[in-house]
């Protein structure tokens, strides 16, 4: 079993009292490709920001490795928000900036850098994403599916022990978001970060999926956790199997000795 990077335990979401989701307990492995999934409004961006620190829970803990980050002191806290990286829906970049003064951000903020180092490590973290030549090009001279892998090129600039998606697919035609999945699976193989991703999208919950949690939006907690297609293939829950057997036809299948655990 991988060593813990990511622990919820207990967790209780709300807005004001509404309540979101409760009763969250689940693991995420150092190393693997996490998805959060489940139906349209039951939360799954919203779990996503209780993890990097934006949202703090009503009730129950996230632990990063043996910390838990809300019982932590403000500076700890940030040590180890300092170790994450996010990329967002739309990539967020400063339009203003180059891609290279967009991935410098970081770098600028956090690290006693010189001005060639961060100009070189920005030009670095474009080339892993494939957007080698393109540090003098503005967000608005490049397509959409180059401003996510821009944006992915920032959210890796620090290094990240864990990196967070939201929606990466959103707003990408087909072939982009294939080419934005390869590249995930690409970076996680090579540099063995975990991975943490919300989705609703099939091709890419199982193409680049290791281990998920399911939400449900009716009953406002979890229905399990495991790999992706052995929840197709296998979950005793009808509305796990009816969520994922969308895209069953374009799936692969699953060996039946693999079954969730």
């Amino acid at each position: 079993m991988n060593e813990t990077a990511l622990s919820v335990r207990n967790l209780e979401m709300r807005y004001g009292d509404t309540l979101i989701q409760k009763n969250l307990t689940f693991d995420i492995g150092k190393g693997e490709v996490f998805v959060i999934m489940g139906g349209s409004g039951c939360g799954k961006s919203t779990l996503l920001k209780h993890m990097i620190g934006l949202y703090r829970p009503y009730a129950g803990s996230i632990y990063f490795g043996d910390t838990d980050l809300w019982a932590a002191d403000s500076t700890t806290r940030a040590g180890l928000l300092e170790k994450i990286g996010i990329l967002y829906q739309q990539g967020a970049l400063w339009s203003s900036l180059t891609l290279a003064e967009n991935v410098m951000v970081p770098l600028e903020e956090y690290t006693d850098l010189s001005a060639g180092d961060r100009r070189e490590l920005a030009s670095l973290k474009l080339a892993l994403v494939g957007l080698a030549g393109f540090e003098a090009y503005y967000p608005s001279e490049i397509s959409g599916g180059m401003r996510k892998r821009a944006g992915l090129a920032r959210a890796m600039a620090l290094d990240p022990e864990i990196l967070f998606f939201d929606e990466p697919s959103a707003g990408l035609d087909p072939i982009s978001a294939k080419l934005l999945d390869d590249l995930i699976l690409e970076l996680s193989g090579a540099l063995g970060t975990t991975i943490v991703i919300v989705t609703h999208e099939l091709a890419s919950i199982f193409a680049i999926g290791t281990d998920s949690v399911f939400l449900d939006p009716v009953r406002k907690t979890m229905l399990a956790t495991g790999n992706p297609l052995a929840l197709r293939d296998h979950s005793p829950i009808p509305e796990i199997r009816q969520f994922l057997a969308r895209g069953a036809e374009a799936a692969p299948s699953l060996n039946p000795s693999e079954k969730p655990v």
